[in-house]
C-alpha cells in the first residue's frame, strides 16, 4: 500500500498531492498565478472544494492569462459572482483580478513574478522533514514576510496562511510527511 498524506488519499485530491503539490514552478507565472488564486479561493472552504471547482476556475478566470483577467470589469466581476460553478464571493473574485494586475506591475519592476517570488528563497526549495501532518505549521515567519510584501505591492487576499499554502503549492517548500510516497519524488 503506497503512503501519502492523508489529505491525498481521496480520488479529488489524489492526482493533486501525487504531481503538483510541492513541485517548483518557476518561470511560469500563469502557473502562480493559478496557485495564488486557487489557495485565495480556497480560504476558508476545503481544498476539496477547489479542486472539484478546479475547471471550472480555469474557464472564468480565461485560462489563467492575468493579462486577459487584468483587464475584467464590473460586468465581468457581476457574471462572476452569478456563476454557480465557482466560489461566488465577491471580495475573492475582485482580488484575483486585481492580483492580476499586481502581477503585471511586479512583472514591469521584477521581469517574472516567478523571479519576484522565488528570491525569497534564492530559487531553492526548502524540503521540511515532518514526521506527522500535525507538525506542519499553518505559518513560518518566511511566510508572514512575503505576506507583508505582498500586500505592500497590492495584493489582497494574501494572508501568511495563505501565503504559506501558496509556497507549499509552488514547491517554495515541501511538505510532504517522510512516510509519504510522493516525498523524494519532487525535484
Amino acid at each position: 500500500m503506497m503512503i501519502r498524506c492523508s489529505w491525498g488519499e481521496d480520488e479529488v485530491n489524489q492526482e493533486y498531492h501525487d504531481h503538483e503539490w510541492g513541485v517548483p514552478i518557476r518561470n511560469n507565472d500563469e502557473k502562480l498565478f493559478e496557485a495564488l488564486t486557487l489557495e485565495l479561493m480556497q480560504s476558508g472552504l476545503s481544498w476539496k472544494t477547489i479542486m472539484k471547482k478546479r475547471q471550472n476556475f480555469k474557464v472564468a478566470f480565461s485560462n489563467w492569462d492575468y493579462n486577459q483577467v487584468s483587464q475584467f470589469d464590473q460586468d465581468h466581476i457581476e457574471r462572476l459572482v452569478q456563476d454557480s460553478s465557482i466560489i461566488r464571493h465577491r471580495k475573492k473574485i475582485e482580488a484575483v483580478i486585481n492580483n492580476a494586475q499586481q502581477i503585471l506591475a511586479i512583472q514591469a519592476e521584477f521581469g517574472s513574478f516567478s523571479q519576484f517570488i522565488w528570491r525569497y528563497t534564492e530559487g531553492v526549495s526548502q524540503i521540511n522533514h515532518w514526521q506527522t501532518e500535525a507538525e506542519v505549521p499553518a505559518k513560518t515567519d518566511l511566510a508572514e514576510t512575503i505576506s507583508r510584501d505582498l500586500k505592500r505591492y497590492g495584493f489582497k487576499f494574501v494572508g501568511p496562511t495563505t501565503t504559506y499554502a501558496f509556497m507549499q503549492a509552488i514547491g517554495m517548500v515541501n511538505d510532504h510527511i517522510e512516510a509519504c510516497a510522493f516525498k523524494g519524488s519532487i525535484h
